[in-house]
């Protein structure tokens, strides 16, 4: 059974820094890993994707502030993220892509204060 779990997420001050970490483990082939977003009466949202061959993805309003980085002998991927803005405030989601489906994880939440 695949089992994806965040962590790393908290409270911070506009302009500071957190650092997601996501797992995946199990038997499982994984192809690209993203980071995903919720906030409140918003649809979730693409934030970043790191393919296994390391290419990487943002959405344009994290570009230059988040760095998404894996490490496949562990199936782990991270989500570096700076110069934080009230508006990342939202529960933050890992995917890691399979051969055959999506697997994701439970969410970490990520508040931003002003």
């Amino acid at each position: 059974q695949v089992q994806v779990v965040e962590s790393g997420g908290g409270l911070v001050q506009a302009g500071g820094s957190l650092r997601l970490s996501c797992a995946a483990s199990g038997s499982i082939f994984v192809n690209a890993m993203c980071w995903y977003r919720q906030a409140p009466g918003k649809q979730r949202e693409l934030v970043a994707t790191n393919t296994r061959g390391g290419y990487t993805i943002y959405t344009d309003s994290v570009k230059g502030r988040f760095t998404i980085s894996r490490d496949n002998t562990k199936n782990a991927v991270y989500l570096q993220m700076n110069s934080l803005k009230p508006e990342d405030t939202a529960v933050y989601y890992c995917k890691a892509a399979g051969i055959r489906e999506d697997y994701w994880g439970q969410g970490t939440q990520v508040t931003v204060s002003s």
